[in-house]
């Protein structure tokens, strides 16, 4: 029987091995510390803006991310809500000890998922082909598909002040000698930095200075399994504070000692997430900087700073969290530190994150030039997908950028490449109207089903809630009333407006900030469908115009995605076409005139250049 092995136990490796053996793949996961499963080495949250709605299309899909995030939040809130449907996304405070004590459990308990406590000296490739994996010990572990998930542990080092060690996050052992393997092999690898702030014991913070940030306490989950709540007086508080005069001015007389700043500093930092002295640097205008103090876990007496990573020594670190309001005697639990490591250009794979020169050779997540856990545990869900697929001589699963964030995230690695950790902005997303937190389950589950994720009980669910909308959709379309003195006095009473003619429920509902709970009261009628179908009604006929011309352009899109490019295309012998874009063509191998256009420099004569050898000779 065919195995899998994956290499690293974070958030993409989880998602990666627990999908492979879910779907029938007998799988090792191979990790250098057992405790550290699923850790939150940096923030201790799930989702935000765009990256919410990947949690949620992880689930939709069958991964597990969404449902450990359900069972273990301190606080959950809906960010943008008083904005468009596009832009909404959900955000939790986790648990950072739960949280991974529930993954590793889940890892743990897995049927044909063994967990071995190692770290791997290099891969076994014959013939362009992965076969499995030696350890540091020596020992083998044979492997048909190998997925590669090191996170930032690929030759780590953490850097504070002119201090620059060998090592992984949280004070594990860094991995050694496989990205050396990697450019033996051809990879071209890069050198990537992020950080994280520090941690204060919690008893030591003085929060009557700061302006108290709960959470919203309405019921919100990422898993559309989910059924159980916190209550909203059982809600860990979040505190907001700003930077202070004095903050800027220590920052300032020391950024020569900050690791960025002295030259220390190797790799690219993150473009979206500075540092605080980054901050100070890129945006001199800025008079203050917003920060929040977020629980850790109801296990630890720390609280998280966010907004404040810093490479600056620690005494100077002492004086920076002494200058914050409500922090004047706050005790540093854990010194913040700046993190160097290895990660591949992901333009050497193919969408499926396979490798394109190594049959069976996967990677997901940091080691493809990202950041954040969402977008790690989004790559772990699809290589292993894909793994286990290729591995049953299935095929593919490839989302569109129409179709999921998940396939802007991977179309963007593999076409475009990564300069900086790459972070997922709804900015990046053409059709965000079409990508919402709200319809997750209805654009991908699906595809779950057809792989063999989402078990019949729950695709069963689906089903009805799909049928719920849709049958309510119907209904709200073919019910109308007429303008009585008495139908506007009870409309009027929910703040809906009056109607002058015979109106229907839909067009009633298509008003700005009607809701459906608002109607049924007003015409007394039934409630006939869960809050959250309530809310894809609402949206749907709200917003029908804006969602159509958004399917309309995605139809125009997936025109292109249907003109296939052979894999072995030679665009070397394509002089027709600039150097700049033949070169670039050549390394990428686009898959689709779709994917061809968006290389950055390729312009639209380069396209027709290629249409033109295709009509030629389509096998070419």
């Amino acid at each position: 029987m065919k195995r899998a092995v994956v290499i690293g136990g974070g958030h993409a490796g989880c998602e990666a091995s627990l999908s492979l053996a879910r779907m029938g793949i007998p799988t090792t996961l191979v990790t250098g510390n057992i405790q550290m499963i699923a850790a939150m080495s940096c923030n201790p949250s799930i989702g935000g803006p765009a990256k919410g709605i990947i949690v949620r299309e992880i689930d939709a899909l069958g991964g597990e991310m969404a449902k450990v995030t359900d069972k273990t939040y301190l606080q959950m809130k809906m960010l943008n809500h008083s904005k468009g449907p596009a832009v909404r996304a959900l955000r939790a405070q986790s648990d950072k000890i739960r949280y991974k004590e529930a993954m590793r459990s889940t890892i743990l308990a897995q049927e044909r998922l063994d967990v071995v406590e190692a770290y791997v000296k290099e891969l076994i490739i014959v013939e362009n082909t992965v076969r499995g994996v030696r350890l540091e010990d020596g020992r083998v572990l044979e492997g048909d598909a190998v997925i590669v998930t090191t996170g930032t542990y690929m030759e780590g080092a953490i850097l504070i002040g002119n201090s620059k060690t060998s090592g992984g996050p949280d004070k594990q052992k860094p991995s050694i000698g496989l990205s050396g393997q990697l450019r033996s092999l051809g990879f071209e690898t890069i050198r990537l930095k992020t950080g994280t702030p520090p941690r204060i014991k919690k008893d030591s913070v003085d929060f009557t200075k700061m302006q108290l940030a709960p959470g919203d306490g309405l019921g919100y989950h990422f898993s559309f399994e989910t059924d159980h709540f916190v209550p909203l007086p059982d809600e860990w508080p979040c505190y907001l504070i700003h930077t202070a005069p004095k903050t800027h001015e220590i920052i300032h007389l020391n950024l020569h000692k900050s690791a960025m700043y002295s030259g220390l500093v190797e790799g690219v930092g993150p473009r979206y997430c500075p540092s605080i002295e980054d901050k100070l640097v890129r945006f001199a205008d800025k008079e203050r900087h917003q920060l929040f103090i977020e629980p850790e876990s109801a296990l630890l007496d720390e609280v998280y700073l966010q907004g404040f990573s810093t490479s600056m020594p620690k005494e100077i670190q002492e004086e920076m969290v002494h200058s914050l309001p409500g922090l004047e005697y706050a005790v540093i639990a854990k010194y913040a530190y700046a993190i160097e490591y290895d990660a591949i250009h992901p333009t050497d794979l193919w969408a499926t994150l396979e490798s394109k020169n190594y049959r069976g050779l996967y990677f997901a997540g940091q080691v493809n030039g990202t950041s954040g856990y969402e977008e790690a545990a989004a790559q772990g869900l699809m290589a292993g997908i894909n793994a286990a697929l290729k591995l049953k001589d299935e095929p593919p699963l490839i989302l569109r950028r129409d179709e999921a964030y998940i396939g802007v995230l991977i179309d963007d690695l593999v076409t475009k490449g990564v300069e900086d950790p790459y972070r997922m902005l709804t900015s990046r997303a053409e059709f965000r109207l079409l990508l919402r937190h709200d319809n997750a389950d209805l654009r991908l589950t699906e595809h779950g089903r057809r792989i063999g994720l989402i078990p019949s009980e729950r695709y069963a669910r689906f089903i009805d809630k799909r049928n719920r909308f849709e049958g309510e959709l119907k209904r709200l379309e073919s019910t109308f009333v007429t303008p009585t003195p008495s139908v506007n006095a009870a409309l009027e009473t929910e703040g809906l407006g009056e109607i002058a003619n015979k109106t229907s429920l839909k067009e009633i509902l298509r008003r700005p900030d009607v809701s459906y709970a608002a109607l049924m009261r007003a015409l007394r009628e039934e409630v006939r469908v869960a809050p959250d179908v309530a809310e894809q009604l609402e949206i749907a006929i709200q917003y029908e115009g804006y969602i159509k011309k958004a399917l309309r352009d995605a139809s125009l899109f997936a025109k292109e995605e249907t003109i296939r490019i052979p894999a072995d295309f030679d665009y070397r012998s394509l002089l027709t076409i600039a150097n700049e874009a033949r070169v670039k063509l050549q390394k990428v191998r686009p898959l689709t005139i779709g994917q061809a256009s968006r290389i950055s420099g390729v312009n639209p004569s380069d396209i027709q250049n290629i249409l033109i050898r295709l009509r030629q000779n389509p096998s070419s």
